[in-house]
């Protein structure tokens, strides 16, 4: 990506939903380098909240609207649109930050990341838990477990009652579901950690009244490296499991609760404001502070009878759009590179694939 000449860059927001008004569009507004100049939707209450909560912000009807009107396009509408709307951007020729899962199926991601190479565009995709503070932490601890046999990881809700809205009540067409939603972050950071996969086993269930896409999942992957990953996702836990726990022959890392900053998104806060600075402290607005962790909340490392407390790493979803302005500006990689994003989402066809037929299925490496 050559690097651009853009002094200020004009984003479009198709979509104001969760993902669009509790994460993109707050960090989009918290990054230098960046406008939030257009948002697209059609529902008169979300329209009121861009116009009070980004008053510089236009709001469009349609996604045909931002393309003269923005220099990037972020699509955070729901997941079925993704493919479409972002094909329809690229050919437009503007960059475009997709929030996950890319696509439903592999064989379409690829296209789409190929139109974007093509094209001579910027194509990533918002995978914000890469900059969870328990992520960051166990990265950093990692060498210190040694070869790791097992990683267990979980993101488990108790809702009992469903919410509704196409991510429960659609049908496998929507690409929603605890599998495709949660399991699309679980996935990517299991890749990141521990490489490729060779097998994936998976249960799927649909728990709830009047749920079409499953809401309690299971995956096993095992990895080429050797190190099996057992992925849990949920929303009818009614006890929360650890949200790591990482065996290796030496050590062990264990780490409950979720990363703050999901929290701080929908409480209205941002990573720029004051109060965030170092240590979480009162600031100036540096976002240093912004993920920091209380420390009843760290995880342990050790071996048994031998554990201690280890800091949590600040998460840091600001990361992600800063990496964004470097990629358009200065040429850098993309914050997340779109053949990332294919192999996650061949290990969740997999997934479905091995839920439906209830067997272990063999995924192929990227050269074969």
């Amino acid at each position: 990506m050559p690097p651009s000449d853009f002094p200020e860059i004009r984003v479009g927001l198709v979509g104001f939903g969760p993902a669009g008004s509790f994460f993109h569009a707050p960090l989009i507004a918290a990054t230098p380098g960046l406008r939030l100049a257009a948002v697209v939707t059609r529902d008169p209450s979300r329209a009121e909240r861009v116009r009070a909560g980004h008053p510089g912000a236009a709001v469009v009807p349609a996604a045909d609207d931002l393309w003269d009107r923005c220099d990037l396009v972020v699509i955070a509408s729901p997941n079925r649109t993704h493919v479409p709307l972002a094909t329809e951007a690229i050919k437009a020729g503007l960059p475009v930050v997709v929030d996950k899962p890319l696509a439903g199926a592999a064989a379409e991601a690829r296209d789409l990341v190929r139109l974007a190479r093509d094209r001579g565009l910027m194509l990533t995709v918002f995978q914000n838990r890469r900059w969870d503070g328990d992520f960051l932490t166990l990265r950093r601890v990692l060498p210190e477990l040694g070869e790791v046999h097992r990683f267990e990881s979980r993101f488990e809700r108790w809702r009992p009652v469903p919410k509704g809205g196409w991510r429960e009540s659609g049908g496998p067409e929507e690409v929603g579901g605890t599998l495709y939603d949660l399991g699309s972050h679980l996935v990517d950071q299991a890749l990141r950690l521990f490489g490729p996969v060779s097998h994936v086993y998976a249960e799927t269930d649909v728990r709830r009244d009047g749920v079409r896409n499953d809401d309690d999942a299971f995956v096993a992957l095992t990895h080429r490296n050797g190190t099996r990953s057992h992925l849990w996702m949920s929303a009818v836990a009614a006890d929360l499991g650890p949200r790591f726990r990482v065996l290796g022959s030496r050590a062990s890392y264990v780490k409950w609760g979720l990363d703050p900053q999901e929290e701080r998104l929908r409480a209205g806060e941002r990573p720029d404001a004051a109060g965030f600075g170092p240590g979480g402290g009162p600031g100036e607005g540096t976002g240093a502070g912004w993920g920091a962790e209380a420390p009843e909340r760290w995880g342990t490392l050790g071996a048994e009878g031998d554990c201690r407390r280890v800091p949590t790493e600040p998460g840091a979803y600001q990361r992600f759009y800063e990496g964004v302005v470097a990629c358009l500006r200065d040429g850098a990689p993309p914050p997340v590179e779109p053949d990332d994003a294919v192999d996650a989402i061949a290990v969740l066809e997999a997934a479905v694939l091995s839920a439906t037929r209830g067997q272990v299925v063999g995924l192929p490496g990227r050269e074969e």
